[in-house]
C-alpha cells in the first residue's frame, strides 16, 4: 500500500513538472492562500479538490465533524496564523451531508474519545430539539444538524479573541458557512457570514 502511494506521488510529480515546469519552484518560495478552511476530516471532503483550488490556495484545518471548540489549541493556532501571519481574509467553516461525526453524536451507543469531542453537537441538538424533531426522516434530521453545526462553528470562530482583535483593527475578515453534498459534489452557502460590517451593525443594534 505504501509503495503504491509513493509510486503515485512520483507519477504526480512528473506530470506536474511536465505540464507546469515552474509549479514546485513557485510553491516552495511562498505561501499566499486566500482561504482558511475549517472542515471535516472525512476523506471524501478534501478542501482544495471540492473547491476547485490548487495547492497553496487554501490553508486547511480539519477535525471530526468540523467542530469549533473554544479550547482547541490546534484550531486556534492555525486560525491565528491564518489571520495574522498569512493575512487571510476569507475563513470558511464547511460541513457535509452524510457526516459520520454527526451520526455518531445522535446515536445512543459509545464511541470512545469521539464522544467527548462531539459533545458540542449533542448540546446543539438538545437546544434545537423542537426544530429537529419536526423533521420526520432521520437522515434529513442529521443533515439539518450538520447545517446547524456549521452555523454554530461560524459563530464560535467569530467569538474568538483572534477575530475580535482583527475586527477592532479594521481588518475585513469574513467568516462563511458552507455545506457540501456528497451525493452531488456541490457546495452550498448557508448564508450565515459574519464580518466587520455585521459585527459593527450588531454593536449599533
Amino acid at each position: 500500500m505504501l509503495s503504491d502511494l509513493l509510486r503515485r506521488n512520483v507519477a504526480w510529480s512528473a506530470e506536474r513538472h511536465r505540464t507546469e515546469p515552474g509549479y514546485f519552484a513557485r510553491l516552495a518560495t511562498r505561501q499566499r492562500p486566500e482561504f482558511f478552511w475549517i472542515g471535516c476530516a472525512d476523506s471524501r471532503v478534501p478542501a482544495n479538490v471540492i473547491a476547485g483550488l490548487d495547492s497553496g490556495e487554501v490553508f486547511v484545518q480539519r477535525n471530526i465533524a468540523n467542530v469549533v471548540h473554544s479550547s482547541d489549541l490546534n484550531l486556534l493556532s492555525a486560525l491565528e496564523f491564518a489571520v495574522e501571519a498569512l493575512k487571510i481574509r476569507e475563513i470558511i467553516v464547511c460541513g457535509h451531508y452524510g457526516c459520520g461525526g454527526i451520526r455518531a453524536a445522535t446515536e445512543d451507543v459509545p464511541h470512545g474519545l469521539a464522544d467527548h469531542w462531539l459533545e458540542p453537537i449533542r448540546r446543539l441538538a438538545r437546544r434545537r430539539a423542537e426544530e429537529l424533531s419536526a423533521i420526520p426522516q432521520i437522515e434529513a434530521r442529521r443533515d439539518r444538524l450538520a447545517e446547524l453545526n456549521v452555523v454554530e462553528g461560524v459563530r464560535r470562530v467569530a467569538e474568538t479573541p483572534i477575530l475580535r482583535k482583527a475586527w477592532e483593527r479594521g481588518e475585513p475578515v469574513k467568516v462563511h458557512g458552507l455545506i457540501y453534498g456528497l451525493k452531488d459534489g456541490l457546495l452550498r452557502n448557508l448564508d450565515c457570514t459574519l464580518s466587520l460590517e455585521t459585527v459593527a451593525e450588531a454593536k449599533w443594534a
